[in-house]
C-alpha cells in the first residue's frame, strides 16, 4: 500500500510539474510590449480595456504598462530603448524622420479639444472673442492653437494671436480658472473640454468647425501609437497584435457601457454629467478612416502648420516626411 500511495505521490508531484512548467513556457512564448503613458492620461482606459478583456494575452503578448509623468518623458522614453511604443502625434513623428529617426504613426484618437466658453461670457461665436481672454493648454507651438491662428485669418481677417488675448497655462488650470469665472473661454484637450461641458461651460468652436473653415473636411487623427519601424519589422508579431488588441478594444468601448462602467474608478470622475461627457468623446474620437486617407488629410493640415509654426514646430521640411504613417502590419 505504501509503494502504490508513493507512486501516486510520485505522479502528481509531476504532473504538477508538467502543468508548471507549460504554462511558464507559454508566457515565455509571449512577445513583450513595453507601453509608455502619462499617469492618468485616457491611453490608459484602452490599455485597461486590453487586459482586463484578455484581448493582449489572446494575441500572444505581455503587456507591460510603464507611467510616466510629462508628455516629454514618453518621447525620451521612446528614444532611450526604455519602452517600445508611446502615443504621440505624426508632427512629431514627421520630424523625428526628417532628422533621420525612423518612428512610425498609427492612428489612435481623433479626438481634440476645442473653444469652451462660459455661459455669461457674451461668447457664442468665435468673432465674440474679439479682444477678450483666451486660456491656451499646451504652450505657443500647439497644433489646436496654431489652426486656429490659421482659421482666424481665413474667418475675421486677423491672427488670433492679436485678435484676441492668449493666456498659456496648464490644462487643469485652464479649467479652474473658467469655473471660477477668471477666464471666460480656454482652448483645452478634449478631456478637459469634456468636464467644463458637463459642468455647464458649452463648447462655442470645435476642432472640427476650425479644420472645416481651413478647407478640412475629412477626419483627422492627430494623436496615434508611435513605435520605431526597425522594432517593429523584427517584432511583426508583437506589433500586430498589439494593433489588433488596441481595434478590438475601441470596438468594446464603442458598443459597451459595461465596459465603461469597470473603468470609472481610473477615469477619476466624481459625477455622472462628467463620465457621461468623457465617454462620448472618447468614442466621437476613435478613428473611422483608412490610414491611407488619414495621410492625404494630414498632408494638407502639415502645410497650414507648417506655415503657422515654422521650423520651431516643424523641422526644416516643408511636407511630411515619408513613411510618417505606418502602412505594415494593420490590424486584420
Amino acid at each position: 500500500m505504501r509503494a502504490v500511495i508513493g507512486r501516486l505521490v510520485g505522479f502528481l508531484m509531476l504532473s504538477v510539474i508538467g502543468v508548471l512548467w507549460s504554462a511558464g513556457a507559454q508566457a515565455a512564448e509571449r512577445a513583450v510590449v513595453r507601453v509608455g503613458v502619462l499617469q492618468f492620461g485616457t491611453v490608459s482606459w484602452e490599455l485597461e480595456v486590453m487586459q482586463r478583456h484578455g484581448l493582449t494575452a489572446a494575441e500572444g503578448i505581455e503587456l507591460r504598462i510603464v507611467p510616466l509623468a510629462l508628455k516629454d518623458a514618453t518621447n525620451v522614453a521612446l528614444q532611450g530603448g526604455e519602452v517600445d511604443v508611446i502615443v504621440n502625434d505624426w508632427l512629431w513623428v514627421s520630424r523625428m524622420r526628417a532628422q533621420g529617426s525612423d518612428y512610425v504613426f498609427v492612428p489612435y484618437s481623433q479626438a481634440v479639444g476645442g473653444i469652451s466658453a462660459r455661459p455669461d461670457a457674451g461668447v457664442t461665436q468665435f468673432a465674440d472673442l474679439a479682444g477678450k481672454r483666451l486660456g491656451v493648454a499646451g504652450g505657443a507651438l500647439d497644433k489646436s492653437w496654431l489652426l486656429l491662428r490659421a482659421y482666424a485669418r481665413r474667418t475675421v481677417g486677423e491672427d488670433a494671436a492679436r485678435f484676441l488675448e492668449p493666456q498659456f497655462a496648464a490644462p487643469p488650470l485652464l479649467n479652474e480658472l473658467v469655473l471660477r469665472g477668471e477666464l471666460p473661454a480656454a482652448l483645452n484637450f478634449w478631456h478637459y473640454g469634456a468636464r467644463l461641458h458637463a459642468a455647464g461651460v458649452p463648447e462655442v468652436l470645435s476642432m472640427a468647425q476650425i479644420l472645416a473653415g481651413l478647407g478640412i473636411e475629412d477626419e483627422l487623427p492627430l494623436v496615434g501609437w508611435v513605435f520605431g519601424e526597425r522594432w517593429a519589422r523584427d517584432n511583426a508579431a508583437a506589433i500586430g497584435g498589439f494593433l489588433r488588441a488596441s481595434q478590438a478594444a475601441k470596438a468594446l468601448m464603442l458598443e459597451s457601457d459595461a465596459v465603461w462602467e469597470a473603468l470609472r474608478p481610473l477615469m477619476r470622475v466624481d459625477d455622472e454629467g462628467s463620465f457621461v461627457a468623457l465617454r462620448a468623446g472618447f468614442r466621437a474620437g476613435i478613428p473611422r478612416t483608412s490610414a491611407e486617407e488619414a495621410e492625404g488629410v494630414a498632408a494638407r493640415v502639415f502645410e497650414i502648420l507648417a506655415t503657422e509654426g515654422g521650423e520651431a514646430l516643424v523641422g526644416k521640411s516643408r511636407a511630411i516626411a515619408p513613411g510618417t504613417f505606418w502602412r505594415g502590419g494593420a490590424p486584420e
